[in-house]
């Protein structure tokens, strides 16, 4: 009888691993709409020149046209951020953001005169290329959003774990998705398996389907594309539950931990849900691509300091000037901030504040239309220009270009505190941007400061050349938008 119900087993598993699925995970879709994006511009040029009959489809001479378009669409496209899974699943944000892509890479192609020396002629063909590339991008961007976000390339999970760190991936799921339904960035939670709570029972509005022993049941019936296994400690799992996910990875079931996910859905670390599992919070170990890597980085942040530096020497003439009629004193500001290894060090601002702010305060955080900021700083905090005097803490190896923003020394103490994790912020250089600064707010309390701590986090231990681009590119945006504070 067991010998009969093992090839009942086997052959069930095997049907599983056998049934084709469309499912998309995240990173899918991201690669698809990159694929489909690049090859609406490339096509839209080709376009472009072929009605000017400057090529064929044999034609070679062109190659660097096509490289050069793919950069600038690339660059434009990471500037507005299109490749946001929530922004490209909404129509009108999706074309919105896309579009704003497609004119500018046009317009840099378009002035770029030394590599496209004949291109274009007349005004006319001027438009060619915008117009085609609106319209090819614009086609699928729209049919992406239509076909993408239906059932069949929908990936659904089960969430084994119904407590704490479960109800957080949903409620994250659940804003992320915003207004929108639960398929909206193409990932559904199906419900829960937890030993403890209640079968019927509802958590964050989600079914509890069942416990460990209905667990491989459940991924037969339902047919799953991952478990995610939001069990903080994971040490504690039950081995009835622990070998039923293991019966399930070998059915073919994707698996997955939640401060994973919860990774590639917010771009955070989740602290309060990694346990003492220090691969979830920080890189363990370094590619073989680290030390060049870090090389690299040391000159770019030397050459742009020193070039920031040259700027902050101009700049401050004009800013001593608007000081001196909105708040005389010291055009620039000295702060003791907390740096690699909890070292401290002087960080260098222009003064947006009125002489001695915090003389009866203390250190406080700064708030929105703080009383604190004069008129001219509040200009230099909204341009960001204040932060330019930090390039020569730059230029000693105080600071680098990106990194976690360098906290106050009174602040890190009671951070400290207060969360798990906080000090591992300072394993790396403190910058003048960071991830935090382009995903978050300007921090302005200890919850402010958790979350960016998530977003720091998350940089360390995806610290590389194109996350560094993409933050540079997002923090001249928040320049060019007024978006400081």
């Amino acid at each position: 009888m067991s010998t009969n119900l093992a090839k009942v087993e086997t052959t069930s598993f095997s049907r599983l691993q056998e049934a084709p699925s469309f499912a998309l995970h995240i990173s899918e879709r991201k690669l698809l709409l990159s694929i489909g994006d690049l090859a609406a511009m490339n096509a839209a040029l080709f376009g472009a020149l072929s009605l000017r009959e400057r090529v064929s489809s044999s034609s070679e001479a062109y190659l660097q046209w096509f490289l050069l378009v793919s950069a600038f669409w690339l660059a434009s496209g990471l500037l507005f951020d299109i490749y946001d899974i929530a922004r490209a699943a909404s129509t009108l944000r999706s074309l919105r953001a896309a579009l704003s892509a497609v004119w500018l890479s046009c317009a840099l192609f378009l002035f770029t005169p030394y590599v496209t020396p004949v291109f274009p002629q007349r005004r006319l063909d001027a438009l060619l290329l915008p117009l085609l590339a609106t319209i090819g991008v614009g086609a699928w961007r729209l049919w992406y959003t239509r076909v993408f976000s239906q059932p069949n390339f929908t990936q659904s999970a089960l969430i084994v774990g119904a407590g704490w760190a479960g109800r957080t991936l949903v409620r994250a799921l659940a804003k992320i998705n915003s207004d929108s339904s639960a398929h909206t960035i193409g990932y559904h939670i199906l419900g829960f398996v937890d030993d403890e709570a209640e079968v019927g029972s509802g958590v964050e509005d989600l079914p509890v389907l069942g416990g460990r022993k209905d667990l491989v049941r459940l991924v037969q019936e339902l047919r799953p594309d991952e478990l995610v296994v939001a069990i903080t400690y994971t040490e504690t799992i039950h081995d009835e539950m622990f070998q039923a996910i293991l019966d399930c990875r070998e059915m073919g079931i994707s698996v997955t931990t939640m401060p994973l996910l919860y990774e590639q859905l917010t771009g955070q670390v989740p602290i309060e849900h990694a346990g003492r599992a220090l691969y979830s919070v920080f890189r363990l170990g370094q590619p073989a691509t680290h030390r060049p890597y870090k090389a690299l980085r040391r000159v770019v942040d030397l050459v742009l300091s020193f070039i920031g530096c040259v700027l902050t020497i101009a700049l401050t003439p004009f800013v001593m000037l608007i000081n001196r009629f909105c708040s005389p004193g010291p055009v620039f500001y000295r702060q003791e901030r907390i740096g690699k290894g909890g070292r401290r060090f002087s960080l260098v601002k222009f003064r947006s504040m009125h002489v001695d702010a915090e003389k009866t305060t203390g250190a406080v955080w700064a708030t929105e239309d703080d009383p604190r900021i004069t008129p001219a700083g509040r200009l230099l905090r909204k341009t960001r220009l204040d932060e330019f005097p930090q390039f020569w803490n730059v230029l000693k190896g105080e600071m680098s270009l990106i990194g976690p923003r360098p906290e106050r020394p009174e602040f890190v103490e009671q951070l400290t505190l207060q969360m798990p994790f906080y000090r591992v912020r300072h394993a790396i250089s403190p910058g003048i941007t960071g991830w935090a600064q382009v995903k978050y707010q300007y921090g302005a309390s200890v919850e402010d400061s958790q979350i960016k701590l998530q977003y720091d986090l998350y940089y360390i231990r995806h610290e590389g050349p194109f996350l560094d681009v993409y933050i540079l590119l997002r923090t001249a945006m928040a320049m060019l938008g007024f978006k400081g504070r």
